[in-house]
């Protein structure tokens, strides 16, 4: 699916392709400085007390959060900048893209760097040298965690417009609601091996993001329904 919305949405336009690149590589540095400074207190600390690291991976998460939450504030004001920057330039004073163009694609770009990561992980588990569904556990690990990668990257992608949004018209309490789905939805991975109590939320968090954004977006009900009925 992710790779059906660069393939149709994106790919044929090379401004997009751009701010979707960009995108990505804000998020790859907030993964970066929050790693880092996840390791120093790691490293810092006892690591035979096992509530204090317990309690060290749960800050390297919440931080993680908050930290890309972040570094999407920053990028949408340097998108900002570039709208000016692209009006001014222009003959007809107009920008060649919106900026729910931007947040859309620049959303599509922090979620497939978010889920490049992911499977990473998952290539690194598969390769051992321990076996998957040894000693009684879920040996639906790579497809619960596939379907969490899905999910990820399409949160990203609705959150990325609910965010500029907020920070477009000033509605700080969207950008607030962006951050507490975005803490719930990976506080919820610490429920895991229960993989329910991490899925289904973050389906419905999904569910309610993609309908928020496709009003913020100008949607409506009639424009849904002549969609599913395939009418112009």
């Amino acid at each position: 699916p992710a790779f059906g919305l660069f393939i149709f949405t994106i790919a044929r336009d090379p401004l997009r392709i751009i701010i979707l690149i960009a995108g990505a590589f804000f998020w790859l540095v907030s993964l970066l400085l929050s790693s880092l400074i996840w390791f120093i207190a790691v490293k810092a600390s006892d690591p035979q007390d096992e509530r204090l690291q317990k309690g060290l991976l749960i800050f390297g998460v919440m931080f993680s959060v908050l930290l890309q939450e972040a570094f999407r504030f920053l990028y949408y004001k340097l998108l900002r900048k570039a709208i000016e920057g692209l009006v001014a330039l222009s003959e007809d004073g107009c920008s060649p893209i919106s900026i729910q163009q931007m947040a859309y694609v620049a959303g599509v770009g922090f979620g497939l760097m978010s889920g490049a990561f992911s499977m990473i992980n998952l290539l690194a588990d598969a390769l051992g040298p321990g076996t998957v569904g040894i000693h009684g556990d879920s040996q639906l690990y790579f497809l619960t965690s596939a379907f969490m990668t899905m999910v990820l990257i399409f949160l990203h992608t609705f959150w990325g417009i609910l965010f500029f949004h907020g920070c477009e018209h000033r509605r700080w309490w969207e950008i607030a609601a962006v951050v507490i789905m975005h803490l719930t939805v990976s506080g919820s991975s610490f429920c895991n091996p229960l993989y329910v109590g991490s899925l289904v939320p973050s389906y419905l968090l999904m569910a309610a993001a993609a309908a928020w954004a496709y009003v913020l977006s100008g949607g409506s009900a009639q424009n849904l329904r002549r969609f599913l009925l395939c009418k112009c």
